[in-house]
């Protein structure tokens, strides 16, 4: 994706309400991905039902914990890198909604109108 330079005039109202659309599709897709990654972990190192997974994974990367205390070595292992993930996912994706907020917000700030 393209961002304008400085001597190019801001996007409109609309173009950039799709420019964040597009940038809130893509982080959702990656949570979609990684509650898929979540789930199977769960499911593979805990034995959780897909319900119980989904919950696990749900919650920790919602910041709020696992729900089951992992009972095997893997499945804490697992627990303890996917919590350190999710942790570094929300600054990812708090990177990717709001880049193109603050690169409007800079570009209105710098941008001079070279005709006037």
């Amino acid at each position: 994706m393209r961002y304008e330079r400085r001597g190019e005039r801001p996007l409109t109202r609309k173009a950039f309400a799709r420019r964040l659309l597009g940038h809130v599709a893509a982080g959702g897709l990656i949570v979609l991905g990684s509650l898929a990654i979540g789930m199977l972990g769960y499911a593979r190192f805990e034995r959780l039902s897909w319900p119980d997974a989904f919950l696990n994974a749900a919650m920790l990367l919602g910041g709020m914990g696992p729900v089951d205390p992992p009972r095997t070595d893997s499945g804490k292992l697992f627990a303890g890198l996917y919590a350190l993930y999710s942790g570094l996912l929300f600054l990812v994706l708090a990177g990717i909604v709001l880049a193109p907020v603050m690169h409007r917000i800079l570009h209105r700030f710098h941008w001079t109108d070279e005709k006037g």
